[in-house]
């Protein structure tokens, strides 16, 4: 009985810390009451247990929250479900090109209860992670936004845009974060005032991010990967057009090897090789892929990505020519 309480407990203690997390302005002792259907009395007893264990709270009036920037709440991992994150930390690593803390130090928690076998490789990670180039503004940009995304509240951004010399303010309610293997790019995507419409932002391109008081509340059907189902890699809103690509047979089971797109169908070709189809917003985005594959490829549709893959490749043969 007494361990069923102290689970018990525990599972309110966590989900308090939550809704406090989720709560910038704070939360009363009634209020925290009602959320987790418990006593008043209750809810006291479980803000002492808090201040116990190092949670920092910060009290105004009779409202209570955390102070902002506080970690989650512990986790427990089982070894399969490490290796997973493991899995996972290695690509962030192999695909981080500037020195970020919030990854060095997510990693070395990570590796302090990793097996020692794994937990050693890891720790190479992260050395090689200090060699890289610091970016102190992208790391302030991103903590900003994360904090925004976490706790829901609007974040005012200078953001240059790819083709402009000037620094525009944008206000967004910040609903996703998409890394991109791409350039190495991390991308802000929500509701931005100024265009009235969702937007994406390279956040590399944020020269300034500031926290606001204000709250927002994404719309109820918003599902940032159903999203991006569409795009080829974040670019999204527009018609999906078809594109197809015909592999060469030397690469035809690599191609096989991957699920590249959750809309791809596959043909098989007399020759051995294959027909790849798939339906995305923006083709453009598919060109450093499909450079890739080299000679192996050809764009058969659409008529606009063939003729520009066939211009980059006449300029490469004419550019080798030269030598």
């Amino acid at each position: 009985m007494a361990e069923l309480e102290s689970l018990k407990k525990a599972e309110r203690l966590s989900k308090l810390t939550y809704l406090l997390y989720h709560h910038p302005q704070g939360l009363t002792v009634r209020e925290m009451a009602e959320l987790c259907g418990v006593t008043r009395r209750t809810i006291q007893r479980d803000l002492w247990s808090l201040q116990r264990t190092g949670v920092p709270l910060w009290q105004e009036g009779n409202r209570y929250g955390v102070l902002e920037g506080y970690f989650l709440p512990p986790l427990k991992l089982e070894l399969n479900e490490a290796a997973a994150l493991y899995l996972a930390a290695r690509l962030l690593a192999r695909y981080s090109d500037q020195q970020n803390p919030y990854i060095i130090s997510a990693l070395a928690k990570l590796a302090t209860v990793l097996p020692e076998s794994m937990a050693a490789h890891m720790q190479r990670s992260i050395q090689a992670l200090t060699y890289k180039p610091c970016n102190h503004r992208f790391d302030e940009v991103f903590d900003v936004i994360a904090l925004g995304w976490a706790t829901r509240r609007k974040v005012r951004i200078w953001h240059q845009a790819a083709r402009s010399k000037n620094i525009h303010q944008y206000l967004v309610c910040p609903y996703f974060i998409e890394p991109s293997s791409e350039g190495y790019a991390t991308y802000l995507i929500g509701y931005s005032s100024y265009f009235n419409a969702l937007h994406t932002f390279k956040m590399e391109r944020i020269h300034r991010a500031e926290l606001t008081e204000e709250t927002f509340e994404p719309p109820a059907d918003f599902d940032g990967p159903q999203l991006l189902s569409t795009a080829w890699g974040v670019m999204f809103g527009h018609q999906p057009v078809e594109v197809r690509l015909r592999f060469s047979p030397q690469v035809t089971r690599r191609v096989k090897e991957s699920v590249w797109h959750p809309t791809q169908h596959i043909e098989d070709c007399a020759d051995g090789g294959c027909i790849f189809s798939v339906r995305v917003s923006m083709p453009l985005e598919m060109k450093p892929w499909i450079r890739g594959w080299g000679p192996d490829v050809e764009v058969l549709a659409p008529e606009a990505l063939r003729q520009e893959i066939a211009e980059e490749a006449h300029a490469t043969a004419r550019q080798y020519a030269k030598g």
